[in-house]
């Protein structure tokens, strides 16, 4: 899905021409390259690829501005340490053209977005999903950004609840408001702190023949609770793919739960804000709670 509308207030416009004055004011050797506008449901940034070689991807918003120089940073230092691929960083735009904000060009990944409902092997997938999340954690957290994200679930409680209101009538706000009270009750990670990407949803993974390859957007990565990236096991793996998931995480019945409010969280404040101009992830946040609400049972 090539997402056309305005998704946000603050949101600038981004289309192909606008893309290729940037490239050729900023990057005149590339100027010749086809320009091709990438079906996504991401919210914060558009995608265009350039050439066959590479991808630009632009901040749609101030908040996702504030990323690039953090991909920028992190994204080829993380690289060796983990089994699949990550966009490498090729060059850095700056403001231009009426565009406010900085840009990046990295290396075209191969791959598709899994579907939820069409996955060629769910319980390969979940292991691959397990053996990233593991090389990630391993990471050396030593200087690095903190993840919004990697933080107590208890900090999410007013977005939520907040969400759930504006839910009437799309889904059963009393069964969503039990499940997330029952999550809010869960003791606080005690855990090391550690990498998350954070954001591990069908939009930002890569699979090819039923395999994990490539794990994009880094803008919110960081140390901290690495809970959140337990979400996958509720945005993406069918009911029977998540013993084997979570077995090999090793995840405690605390950590389990605490990551299925995260996933809980994260649909309920997507569902009423994008509705009507992202289907695609709306549709995402229907199945997740659907599933939630199914496993709470």
């Amino acid at each position: 899905m090539i997402v056309t509308v305005r998704m946000h207030a603050d949101e600038v416009d981004i289309d192909e021409a606008l893309v290729g004055r940037l490239v050729a004011g900023q990057f005149p050797a590339w100027a010749d390259l086809p320009i091709e506008p990438m079906a996504s449901s991401g919210t914060d940034n558009a995608m265009f690829r350039l050439g066959a070689e590479l991808a630009v991807r632009l901040p749609r918003i101030p908040g996702a501005a504030k990323g690039v120089a953090a991909e920028q940073k992190w994204v080829p230092l993380l690289a060796p340490h983990l089994p699949v691929a990550m966009p490498t960083p090729v060059a850095c735009g700056g403001p231009g053209e009426g565009y406010p904000y900085p840009w990046t060009v990295c290396r075209w990944l191969p791959g598709a977005n899994p579907a939820v409902d069409d996955l060629a092997s769910p319980e390969q997938l979940a292991a691959d999903l397990a053996a990233f999340i593991t090389a990630l954690r391993r990471v050396d957290p030593a200087g690095a950004p903190s993840s919004s994200r990697g933080v107590p679930l208890a900090t999410r409680d007013k977005p939520t609840r907040a969400a759930i209101a504006a839910s009437e009538g799309l889904i059963d706000t009393a069964a969503v408001t039990a499940v997330w009270q029952d999550a809010l009750r869960l003791p606080a990670w005690s855990g090391r702190r550690a990498w998350t990407h954070a954001d591990l949803s069908p939009g930002n993974l890569l699979v090819h023949d039923g395999r994990l390859t490539a794990v994009i957007d880094w803008s919110i990565a960081g140390v901290g609770d690495p809970t959140v990236d337990l979400i996958v096991a509720w945005n993406l793996l069918p009911a029977f793919a998540r013993p084997a998931f979570r077995e090999a995480l090793g995840a405690d019945d605390d950590t389990w739960h605490r990551g299925r409010g995260w996933a809980l969280s994260i649909s309920l404040i997507q569902l009423p804000y994008y509705q009507h101009t992202n289907p695609a992830l709306a549709a995402n946040s229907r199945h997740v709670i659907a599933e939630i609400l199914t496993d709470s049972v």
